[in-house]
């Protein structure tokens, strides 16, 4: 078993940057791959981007040369640092993590203002 915890949404204004964190506890040595995904109203969750234990990304196209995940050497904590960020990305980003099953925190909510 993992828990995820998230913090750092907010409101931000179009342009501006936020950073999202996430800690994971529990088995964490069981990790492969952590990271983000957000859900848009009505809308399932997408992915925004991951990262393996190797250091191997999968991101959303929408957010490339905006986003940037990064993660500890343990799999412990894993950060979204978000730029540029335009009223599109006005969503709840979800912490995520992969072992032999998949894990999710509790959400975070992220506006953005035009």
């Amino acid at each position: 078993q993992v828990q995820l915890v998230e913090s750092g949404g907010g409101l931000v204004q179009a342009g501006g940057s936020l950073r999202l964190s996430c800690e994971a506890s529990g088995s964490t040595d069981s990790i492969m791959v952590i990271g983000w995904y957000r859900q848009f109203p009505g809308k399932q969750r997408d992915l925004v981007e991951t990262i393996t234990r190797s250091g191997i990304t999968n991101y959303a196209v929408s957010v490339k040369g905006r986003f940037s995940v990064s993660r500890d050497n343990t799999m412990t904590t894993v950060f979204l640092q978000m730029n540029s960020l335009i009223p599109a990305d006005t969503a709840v980003y979800y912490c995520y993590a992969m072992t032999y099953g998949t894990y999710w925190g509790q959400g975070t909510q992220v506006t953005v203002s035009s």
